[in-house]
């Protein structure tokens, strides 16, 4: 996003988020840090983007001159809220694919179907290989949306009770009271979106406790560390969005009950090719030359094309994460040899010397190094 020195934006809370808006009403939450949109609506500060590239706190006031001078007539303004009725619904949901940010890779069909999803209550899991954009997808539905949020990191979760339910705590004061968790208040705010990050990591206590509030003929959350065990109904436009990593290749996941997978609709995230990735690399960092990103995204694929194969050399390709964080050293003066050395030979074995993963993944950056294009690195036949 190329953004104007002296852009004024004010934070406004939704949920546990803190969006940033100009007085247009544009966006900006993407990229000002959630640290600083948090400590400007605590302070009552609006944020302006100045000289050195950098947010600072500035007065309200100033943002609220901008009112006057930026705003736009109502007809020109985009408006994004759901409507209510079904031609109207389906019409927005035909035309969200404008509502997709540029940085996520996702095509028009699976886009339209999570927004419909969203739109109709749905219980979403995006599933698809690490550093795919899963996050990134259920991120922008959130911002597409613009309703409230609330993001729990299931995969982080020590103590599912406590996290799904609330606390019970003694005070001498006030003696033993139950505290509900944040996840109480979220399915009780109307049409929230509640996001469940890395679901395949949760403890299974958590897929309990979360059976009743995903099922759409119940759709409760009993209290029961409470006394009197209060039952908690999920609110009215509810959308529940968890990602997922299924595969025998990640380790630290678990295999999802058939029950609790049932009541999620499911989008799978695709790979990317490398002339998508390639894309996408340019957007991000358009001042890197092309040429570099040309060849970052070419190495990516070639090994994803490789853990595929029928007799697959190395077990894993590099993920799309991977390779922003490459294109990231680029533009920091790196050099690909540097990048690698730091980004990719680190995720691959390097047991079994000249035969061992990261050899071969090495034979493939440096195919590169030397005249810039693969040639048939995978179709040349093994005559040993």
């Amino acid at each position: 996003m190329k953004i104007k020195q002296g852009t004024i934006v004010r934070v406004e809370k939704n949920g546990n988020r803190f969006n940033a808006f100009d007085s247009n009403g544009k966006k900006y939450t993407g990229v000002i840090t959630s640290t600083t949109r948090k400590h400007a609506h605590q302070n009552g500060k609006a944020i302006e983007y100045r000289a050195n590239g950098k947010w600072y706190q500035c007065d309200m006031s100033l943002y609220q001159k901008t009112e006057n001078v930026n705003s736009v007539p109502m007809a020109e303004q985009v408006n994004v809220e759901v409507p209510s009725g079904h031609a109207e619904t389906m019409e927005f949901i035909q035309k969200s694919y404008s509502l997709k940010p540029k940085d996520l890779v996702i095509g028009e069909l699976k886009w339209k179907y999570l927004i419909r999803s969203a739109v109709r209550g749905k219980n979403i899991m995006m599933t698809g290989p690490a550093g795919c954009g899963k996050t990134l997808a259920a991120k922008s539905l959130v911002n597409a949306l613009d309703r409230p949020n609330f993001y729990f990191n299931m995969g982080a979760t020590q103590d599912p009770r406590a996290t799904l339910i609330g606390n019970v705590h003694f005070e001498k004061s006030k003696g033993t009271y139950f505290s509900e968790s944040l996840f109480v208040k979220a399915i009780q705010t109307p049409n929230a979106v509640i996001l469940l990050d890395e679901l395949t990591r949760a403890h299974p206590d958590a897929w309990n406790i979360l059976m009743t509030v995903l099922d759409q003929g119940q759709r409760y959350l009993r209290l029961d560390e409470q006394d009197g065990q209060a039952t908690i109904n999920v609110a009215e436009g509810v959308c529940f969005v968890s990602t997922a990593n299924i595969g025998n290749e990640y380790t630290a996941t678990r295999q999802l009950d058939k029950a609790l997978l049932d009541r999620f609709v499911i989008i799978e995230m695709d790979t990317l090719s490398d002339e998508q990735e390639h894309g996408l690399l340019q957007y991000m960092f358009p001042s890197v030359d092309s040429e570099e990103l040309k060849k970052v995204s070419s190495i990516a694929f070639l090994t994803r094309s490789e853990s595929k194969a029928d007799n697959p050399r190395i077990a894993s390709g590099i993920s799309t994460r991977t390779s922003v964080e490459i294109a990231g050293l680029l533009f920091d003066g790196f050099t690909i040899n540097e990048a690698a050395d730091i980004t990719i030979y680190p995720q691959y074995d390097a047991d079994g010397g000249a035969d061992s993963e990261r050899t071969f993944v090495k034979q493939i950056v440096q195919k590169f190094m030397d005249d810039g294009s693969s040639d048939d690195l995978f179709d040349v036949e093994d005559k040993n």
